[in-house]
């Protein structure tokens, strides 16, 4: 699937959530759709935790 209809696909589901839940469910599922991306990323291997909390810890 394209990159132009997963961010079509999430468009639509984004406003659905926001017409049957309210501001605070669509805000709900921007945050876990956030979070699922980053462990989509972790899991991929496309983003790299060690990198990001090596740095803070060797100080």
């Amino acid at each position: 699937m394209s990159t132009t209809r997963w961010c079509l696909t999430i468009g639509l589901v984004l406003g659905i959530v926001l017409g049957f839940g309210g501001w605070l469910a669509l805000l709900a599922a921007v945050i876990l759709g956030f979070i699922g991306l980053l462990v989509g990323r972790v899991a991929e291997g496309k983003l790299d935790v060690q990198a990001l909390f090596g740095r803070a810890s060797s100080r």
